[in-house]
């Protein structure tokens, strides 16, 4: 077994227990195991383990390991970093889901771009859950608006919500504002009978995440190991 294999494993593991302790089914929450900064031959490995669903933060980068892995087409690609403008085709083309939708702009042009041949691309709308300067993401209470206008775009699928609450080691705490966005998400379906994704949950947050009610968890380093982070440049 190697080592990615055996975190692998790991993580699944804790994902089922979070889930038996709230009880959910492990079947009802999605792994995403976030990539970026790892070599193709790293994700290769994970794909040899049994995983399907990587997230890449670096456009270009990602591109380049959808190409380097294309000969697995049941691996599904997640954009989950912030998006400029200048390299929204980039994701249209080759991205099944793209978590960080936070304005109007970014919307059409994913969804201008979005090539004819395939399904519509899938997107979550990037909240700012603890308002924080540093992060991208709307405020919650403008996802509504936002919710609209995505759904009445032609090439888009709007699946749900996603966001990166600010670091809190109490669980308390963890598990109060992934409720906000659990809430949140539970309004968006009433609109929206085909959303069902929540995006939420890292390493740290994991368990509080799932017992709110995430159905996507996105985990990197447990999986990976320690990352170079790649300069902005890279974006």
């Amino acid at each position: 077994m190697t080592s990615i294999e055996h975190n692998l494993q790991q993580v699944r593991e804790r994902i089922a227990a979070a889930a038996a302790r709230c009880g959910r089914a492990p079947e009802e929450i999605t792994l995403v195991a976030v990539s970026k900064t790892k070599p193709a031959g790293a994700i290769a490995e994970a794909i040899a383990a049994g995983q399907r669903v990587f997230g890449e933060n670096y456009v270009q980068e990602g591109v380049e390991k959808v190409a380097a892995l294309a000969a697995h087409p049941d691996v599904q690609w997640h954009f989950i970093g912030p998006l400029q403008s200048n390299k929204s085709r980039l994701v249209a083309e080759h991205f099944a889901w793209c978590h960080t939708v936070d304005r109007l702009r970014i919307a059409q042009r994913l969804s201008d771009q979005r090539p004819a041949h395939l399904p519509p691309l899938n997107v979550l709308i990037q909240v700012n859950i603890s308002d924080e300067h540093s992060k991208s993401g709307i405020m919650l209470e403008a996802a509504g608006e936002l919710a609209q206008q995505i759904a009445a775009l032609p090439h888009l699928r709007l699946r749900g919500l996603m966001a990166i609450p600010a670091p809190e080691q109490d669980y308390a705490r963890q598990l109060a504002v992934c409720q906000q966005m659990a809430d949140a998400f539970r309004a968006l379906q009433r609109d929206y009978p085909a959303v069902d994704t929540l995006s939420l949950g890292m390493s740290d947050d994991m368990d509080a995440a799932i017992a709110a009610g995430s159905t996507m968890v996105r985990i990197g380093t447990a999986i990976f190991g320690a990352r170079e982070y790649a300069r902005p440049s890279q974006q």
